[in-house]
C-alpha cells in the first residue's frame, strides 16, 4: 500500500479527518489544511510478506494509519491518535461505520498524564531551543581545536595561542606527547629544544581536525610546557555549532520572521501547542473526554501572538504540569487501557470488513 494507491482505492479508507490547527479551532488565514486518517490493508496484502503501518504524501501533511497501527498507538494513549479518533463531526471527511466500534472513552487512562505531558514537554523544549538559538550567534567558520588548548603558567592557565605568540613559537614546530594517567593533558615540546634535527607533527592536523595529534618525541629535554585540551568543551561547542547552522538552514523562515516581528525570543507556535496539550490532558482527567476543538482559542492565540514573555510562559507551563499531576492523582481513570480490547476490536473490524 502506498499513499497514491490508497487515494485511488478509497474503499480501504476507514476514517479521514481534517486535523491540525483547523481541527483545533486555532487556524489563521495562512494556515495549511492537514489531513489524517485510518485505512485497512487489502486482505491479500495482509496475508503477504509485507506490512504497511502508515502512508503519507510527500509533504507529510496527509498521513494515514493502518488500523492495526492505529489501535496500537491508541492503546498507548498517543495524543495524535486520540485527537484523530475524537475529531468533531464538522471536520470528519469520511467515517466508515466500523469506526463506531472504537470509542475514545474505552481507551483513556492515566497514561495520558505521561503522553500528553511528554508531547507538551517536547513542544516546550523546541520553544526553548529557539529561545537559545535566537539569543546565540555563531560565525560561518567553526572554531578550531587550537581555541580549546591551554598551557599551565605558574598557577594559572593561559590560552595556548597567546602563549605561543608571546614565546614567538610556531604551532607546527611543536610536538605533543601523552602523559600517562592524565586525561587530555600532554607534554609540549619544541624543535628548538633538541641538538639534533627533529620533525614534529604540530598541535593538530588542520582546521578541520577534531582532536590534537601526537608526535614521536626523542628522550632528553623536559617538556617546554604542559598543555591541556578541553576536549569536552570542544565537543559541546561543535554540537551546538552544527545544530545552530542546521536550524538556520532548515528553519521555517515565515515562522521565524513572525517571531522576530513579535519580538518573541521563543517559537510562539510550539509554545501555544504546549499549553493546548496541557489543557487537553487536564480535561481528560476531569471530564474523561478528548476535547479537540479548542474553546480557549483566544488565550492560545495570545500565546502565538507573543503577548507573554518567555519566562512567564515557562512559569505558567510549570504550574499547569503540577496541576495536571494533582488531577490525575485523584482521577479514577484506569492505569492503562484493557490490553485485550485493541486486539478484540482489530479482529472484529478485519472480519467484518473482509467478509463484507
Amino acid at each position: 500500500m502506498t499513499f497514491e494507491a490508497l487515494q485511488q482505492n478509497r474503499a480501504y479508507m476507514l476514517l479521514e479527518c481534517i486535523s491540525g490547527s483547523r481541527a483545533y479551532n486555532l487556524q489563521l488565514p495562512t494556515s495549511d489544511t492537514d489531513i489524517k486518517g485510518v485505512f485497512i490493508l487489502p486482505q491479500q496484502e495482509l496475508y503477504g510478506m509485507t506490512y504497511t503501518p502508515q502512508v503519507a504524501n510527500q509533504s507529510n501533511d496527509e498521513v494515514y494509519f493502518e488500523i492495526k497501527r492505529f489501535l496500537e498507538l491508541l492503546e498507548k494513549n498517543n495524543p495524535n491518535i486520540l485527537e484523530l479518533l475524537s475529531t468533531g463531526a464538522d471536520n470528519q471527511l469520511y467515517r466508515h461505520p466500523l469506526m463506531e466500534l472504537i470509542k475514545p472513552a474505552d481507551f483513556l487512562s492515566r497514561l495520558c498524564l505521561d503522553t500528553f505531558a511528554g508531547f507538551a514537554n517536547t513542544q516546550l523544549k523546541r520553544a526553548r531551543g529557539l529561545n537559545k538559538k535566537i539569543n546565540q550567534s555563531y560565525p560561518a567558520e567553526r572554531k578550531s581545536v587550537f581555541e580549546f588548548c591551554y598551557v599551565i603558567v605558574g598557577s594559572q592557565s593561559v590560552l595556548l595561542r597567546n602563549w605561543l605568540h608571546e614565546k614567538q613559537l610556531q604551532p607546527e614546530h611543536c610536538g605533543l606527547s601523552r602523559i600517562d594517567h592524565f586525561r587530555d593533558i600532554y607534554a609540549l615540546y619544541h624543535t628548538g629544544q633538541f641538538d639534533t634535527p627533529v620533525i614534529f607533527k604540530g598541535i593538530f592536523s588542520g582546521s578541520d581536525a577534531n582532536d590534537v595529534q601526537l608526535s614521536a618525541v626523542p628522550k632528553g629535554p623536559a617538556p617546554l610546557a604542559i598543555m591541556q585540551f578541553n576536549k569536552d568543551g570542544y565537543t559541546v561547542y561543535c554540537k551546538e555549532f552544527a545544530a545552530y547552522h542546521e536550524w538556520e538552514t532548515l528553519r521555517n523562515e515565515a515562522r521565524y520572521a513572525h517571531n522576530k516581528a513579535l519580538g518573541a525570543d521563543y517559537d510562539s507556535k510550539h509554545m501555544m501547542h504546549t499549553f493546548r496539550l496541557l489543557n487537553m490532558a487536564a480535561e481528560i482527567a476531569q471530564y474523561k473526554e478528548v476535547r479537540v476543538y479548542r474553546h480557549d482559542r483566544d488565550f492560545l492565540l495570545r500565546i502565538r501572538n507573543g503577548e507573554f514573555s518567555y519566562d512567564t510562559l515557562v512559569e505558567m507551563a510549570t504550574e499547569k504540569l503540577h496541576h495536571m499531576q494533582q488531577l490525575y492523582a485523584v482521577s479514577d481513570l484506569p492505569e492503562h487501557p484493557d490490553p485485550a480490547l485493541a486486539e478484540t476490536l482489530l479482529v472484529r473490524i478485519r472480519e467484518a470488513y473482509y467478509v463484507s
